[in-house]
């Protein structure tokens, strides 16, 4: 099965994916996905997408909101 992510909304489902995905790495082991996605980078990024403020340490609550609006948004119906 092959996924496409195309147009501006395929782009930000990706990214909202990826996201969660490097939070969720982040909250379970304490490590970054990459040396540009710090901790505070990625929840601003969150919140950019799900439209929500997020304050320091509030990864897995940006993981749920991210999950909801990828569920709610995204071009593929989720993952």
């Amino acid at each position: 099965m092959t996924i496409m992510f195309t147009g501006e909304a395929g782009v930000t489902t990706y990214r909202a994916i990826a996201l969660k995905h490097g939070l969720k790495l982040y909250a379970d082991t304490g490590m970054k996905p990459n040396r540009a996605w710090t901790p505070t980078a990625m929840l601003r990024t969150a919140g950019q997408i799900t439209g929500k403020t997020y304050k320091r340490g509030q990864y897995r609550q940006a993981i749920a909101d991210l999950t909801a609006w990828i569920n709610a948004n995204g071009t593929s119906g989720g993952e």
